[in-house]
């Protein structure tokens, strides 16, 4: 049993999740669909009673964060947000410092719509540029150009206290001095956080699909490796370290929302296919909407809308907190890790199988932490195994 204030007062996350997309991106392996159309105040109200659903099993606990991701939530009716809002207010006591990201994409049309969204009571926006290159949008499927990212970022910019936009690299052909002008472009618009992920291919994609035709559609190793090591470089020198492999902030700017789940503590998920972990009755349960939309809405204004939920034994959450946890340039607190699991680290990873990842500079020595270095955050796959095997 976790040693964590579990009860009324505690820390919950919320997660809404808007599944809908003008088209499907082909790298995209999200819980993301295409419709002709959407019944807006049909969508209101089952989010509305899923919300709900989740309130009645967590009383008392504290808001910290809410995140609209999908898909795409700037096509959602900014009245939906607000009600969403409003409704979790009135369900649970907010954080002074509640923070409320809204996903959005930089086409013309749902930039318009931040403003609504700001008057709904979001308060920090989340744009997915993805590039600063308009051959490179193409590529990737994206509805804008570079100049509609940049100022839908220039709008962010004055509407919203934090703002945040992503990129993808490791794109074919992409070169070393390439990413760097794109860098440099990012960062003279850059707010405290950036996003900066690496292109990979998913199963079920359409890049997937073209990967098994023969195309090479991502940077090769050495090429990642090198763009890799330029981001953290620049961003550093930036004074936006990476405090997660691909989010970087000014210290401080983190986003609140995402470090619930590095940390593994309690979130909640509504919506289609949305995931939570929640703490009730002093086990750790993890939980699944229905991943179909159509599904998911008739199950919920049927009363139901998840599927059978799954009891998280010692064993499980401690591999969670590896998973998630190294992914942190703060690493796990020790403490943490034993209270949730039951059992002192040694038993759970024998210092045998630590020991030679310190010496190898990919794990960290301090006793209190459970941590990689900058060089086992870019092998942090093959740490992971070794720890966990």
């Amino acid at each position: 049993m976790s040693g964590r204030v579990t009860g009324p007062g505690a820390s919950l996350a919320l997660y809404v999740h808007w599944p809908f997309c003008l088209s499907k991106c082909p790298y995209c392996d999200f819980n993301s669909h295409v419709r002709d159309r959407i019944d807006q105040d049909r969508w209101r109200g089952a989010l509305l009673r899923d919300l709900d659903a989740t309130a009645d099993e967590t009383p008392g606990r504290t808001i910290t964060s809410i995140f609209f991701g999908g898909g795409t939530p700037s096509l959602m009716a900014p009245a939906t947000a607000a009600a969403l809002i409003d409704r979790a207010g009135d369900r649970w006591t907010f954080d002074p410092d509640v923070e409320i990201t809204l996903e959005a994409n930089p086409t013309s049309v749902e930039a318009g719509r931040l403003t609504d969204y700001r008057a709904a009571g979001v308060n920090r926006v989340s744009l997915g540029v993805q590039a600063l290159d308009d051959a490179a949008l193409r590529f990737l499927g994206r509805e804008h150009s570079a100049a509609d990212a940049l100022a839908a970022v220039d709008l962010a910019r004055r509407l919203f206290g934090r703002f945040s936009f992503d990129l993808i690299y490791g794109r074919p052909g992409q070169t070393v001095p390439g990413w760097q002008g794109e860098l440099e472009r990012a960062l003279d618009r850059a707010g405290d956080h950036l996003s900066l992920y690496q292109l990979t291919i998913e199963p079920g994609t359409a890049f997937y699909r073209r990967t098994g035709l023969g195309e090479t559609l991502t940077s090769d190793d050495d090429g990642a490796a090198a763009l890799y090591e330029l981001t953290q470089a620049m961003l550093a020198d930036a004074g936006l370290p990476a405090y997660e492999i691909s989010n970087h902030a000014r210290p401080g700017s983190e986003c609140r929302h995402n470090l619930t789940y590095w940390r593994y503590q309690d979130y909640a998920g509504i919506g289609p296919g949305a995931h939570g972990r929640l703490t009730l009755d002093g086990g750790k349960w993890t939980t699944q909407r229905l991943r179909s939309p159509e599904s998911w809405l008739d199950g919920v204004e049927a009363g139901g809308g998840e599927e059978p939920r799954t009891a998280l034994d010692a064993g499980d959450r401690l591999a969670e907190m590896v998973m998630m946890g190294l992914r942190l340039a703060e690493g796990i607190p020790v403490k943490q890790l034993e209270e949730e699991t039951g059992k002192a680290l040694d038993t759970w990873i024998d210092p045998a199988r630590r020991q030679p990842l310190i010496e190898g500079g990919f794990l960290d020595a301090d006793p209190d932490r459970l941590r990689v270095t900058a060089a086992g955050r870019q092998r942090l796959d093959a740490v992971i195994g070794r720890l966990l095997a």
